[in-house]
């Protein structure tokens, strides 16, 4: 039998991606607001540290750093707050691998705030339970999808450079009416009724 992985973390669960800390490359591709590399990771650590607390857990779904190595990146994600787990991206490599990570995922299902989420770098059309009221949260494409009533981009382009806590993300779902793909019939447009 395969192995289906699934946490239930303690205290309060909060999800980002696409940091990109150390990757000057992605202030421009992602229209980041900020000068150089080195500020996006000054400003990109506050927004982290003022957003997450000590017993929280952080839930990162991938390209966490690239360009950082060493001590450097060491350095950086010590200053995180939280305990932190990866679903690796696809510019993540040895050295983020090598961090203190809590774990690390390719895919990973986290129960939290009575929701179950299926965590994934990257976006996916269908997933586990979906049918059934799951959510799925991923990174990778930097704010350029749209989402649906039960999916949506959790990276930091479209969330203020932040870790996002659940019930904002929840919120952002009820206001998205449109439902995932697998939920609709041949002919349906996703409107609401």
């Amino acid at each position: 039998m395969f192995n289906r992985t699934t946490l239930t973390p303690p205290g309060r669960v909060l999800f980002t991606a696409d940091t990109h800390f150390g990757h000057a490359g992605a202030i421009a591709h992602s229209g980041r607001p900020f000068a150089s590399a080195d500020e996006m990771d000054r400003l990109m650590a506050e927004a982290w540290n003022a957003s997450v607390g000590s017993n929280d857990t952080v839930i990162h779904l991938g390209d966490f750093a690239m360009g950082l190595k060493g001590e450097r990146l060491e350095r950086l994600f010590a200053s995180l707050k939280g305990r932190k787990v990866l679903v690796a991206g696809n510019h993540d490599r040895t050295a983020t691998f090598a961090l203190g990570w809590e774990s690390i995922h390719e895919r990973v299902t986290v129960v939290t705030g009575g929701h179950r989420v299926v965590c994934d770098h990257y976006p996916l059309r269908s997933w586990d339970r979906a049918f059934h009221g799951s959510l799925h949260f991923h990174g990778h494409v930097h704010g350029k999808f749209d989402g649906t009533s039960q999916s949506c981009d959790v990276g930091v382009d479209v969330w203020g450079y932040r870790p996002v806590a659940l019930p904002e993300i929840l919120a952002r779902l009820a206001a998205t009416p449109v439902p995932p793909e697998e939920r609709l019939r041949p002919g349906d447009d996703g409107e609401a009724e």
